[in-house]
């Protein structure tokens, strides 16, 4: 429950926040649609609650996803310095998601041949096998962590094929991209986990090296052929798109499942619902991604120039947060949005984003949705959660909106 006269940046980090986010952005939506907050590391930021400035925002831009477009060479320079990762910047900063035109268009170009909807569709023998065989693993076991068992290994051991890497490398990724997604609003916790973001970047390095030597038919061998035919992705280029499509690749889906199965869990008549009519399928994903939807804030935006939006002066420079989760419950656009309801007809929610940097594996964290939840069910049609719904915990950090752990039994 918000207090009245709380500020913003007083909730905005707390742990019931981080348990429950949606009572503060109900909250501030009724009493400003924007609101001024202050980053743990005393950034100006402006959050938006509202479904329709949320969309404008995406679209809007003069909001940047790159942050050098307003700082000077030096500076950047000074940045790095300070916090004693310049040698690792270029893994944050050179992925279509952190540039913004002309560039973003040559980098999702490239890597969009990879999720066109042929070749989405051709990974679904590939990804109903592994989740076949993931489910046929948890037999004869009374409870599991389904975030462990099967959230999780399932789209890391799909983003694994794509790029060509060992799936076997899975837990590496889980143990890195959870140091940096709960990091990303905390340098602190960047300097206290370096070795461990540098592991990363090494990773990467070794195997754009032995890609060079081996090419297959995977995305890796993609970027480095692209590479090589005019110059188009630099060294550091191919290393951001790699670490991104690992993080973004599996993280998606790993909370796509495990909040939408927690969803289906705590409404058991939707979860009914779905075990008579598997047709509702498309929908209860729709819904999951809206209900509680695996992104919670996506990347920061900058304005590149002092701005009026929607009435609200934004000086340049200044962040710009745009909580998806806030959005895809105003009731302005969703009839009673607390209600879970896998049936809900108007459901045009923005789980993926809009505008240019629109998530590209929305297609492929869809199909994985569906196929998982369809199959969770047809093994265990009357799974329950294994613990109250009060014990469970919520990874920190704006960004990802996902559990540590889903304690079930397996009926």
């Amino acid at each position: 429950m918000v207090e009245k006269n709380e500020s913003l940046s007083q909730i905005m980090w707390s742990d019931s926040f981080v348990q429950n986010p949606y009572p503060t952005f109900q909250h501030f939506r009724e009493r400003s649609p924007i609101e001024h907050t202050t980053m743990p590391n005393g950034e100006s930021a402006w959050m938006i609650f509202n479904y329709d400035m949320a969309v404008d925002a995406l679209k809007e831009e003069r909001f940047v996803n790159d942050v050098t477009k307003f700082t000077t060479e030096e500076n950047n320079e000074e940045m790095a310095q300070k916090a004693k990762i310049s040698h690792l910047t270029s893994l944050f900063l050179k992925n279509m998601l952190k540039v913004d035109l002309p560039d973003h268009h040559r980098l999702r170009s490239l890597a969009q041949k990879a999720f066109t909807p042929r070749m989405v569709a051709n990974l679904q023998p590939t990804i109903e096998a592994l989740t076949n065989d993931l489910l046929d693993q948890l037999k004869g076991q009374e409870t599991v962590d389904l975030i462990e068992t099967f959230a999780f290994p399932l789209p890391t051991a799909v983003i694994c094929h794509m790029l060509g890497l060992p799936s076997e490398d899975r837990d590496k990724f889980h143990k890195w991209s959870t140091v940096i997604s709960e990091s990303v609003h905390h340098p602190e916790q960047i300097q206290d986990n370096l070795s461990l973001i540098q592991e990363f970047y090494n990773y990467i390095d070794d195997w754009i090296g032995y890609r060079q030597q081996h090419l297959e038919d995977d995305l890796i061998s993609s970027f480095i052929e692209a590479q090589e035919q005019g110059g188009k992705l630099s060294k550091e280029e191919i290393r951001s798109m790699i670490f991104l499509l690992i993080l973004a690749g599996h993280e998606t889906t790993v909370n796509l499942i495990g909040n939408g199965a927690l969803a289906l869990l705590q409404h058991p008549e939707e979860l009914d619902k779905l075990n008579k009519d598997r047709t509702l399928i498309n929908s209860t994903i729709e819904e999951m991604l809206r209900y509680d939807g695996p992104i919670e804030v996506p990347s920061r935006r900058w304005a590149i120039e002092n701005i009026t939006f929607h009435g609200q002066d934004i000086s340049k420079g200044e962040m710009i947060l745009i909580p998806l989760a806030a959005a895809n419950h105003d009731p302005e656009h969703f009839q009673d949005p607390e209600t879970f309801d896998i049936t809900r007809e108007y459901n045009k929610h923005i789980a993926f984003g809009k505008g240019i940097h629109h998530c590209l594996g929305a297609p492929l964290a869809r199909l994985e949705g569906r196929v998982a939840i369809l199959a969770l069910l047809e093994h265990y049609p009357n799974l329950q959660l294994a613990v109250e719904p009060s014990a469970l915990q919520w990874r920190p950090g704006l960004v990802i909106r996902g559990l540590k752990a889903l304690p079930i039994k397996l009926i």
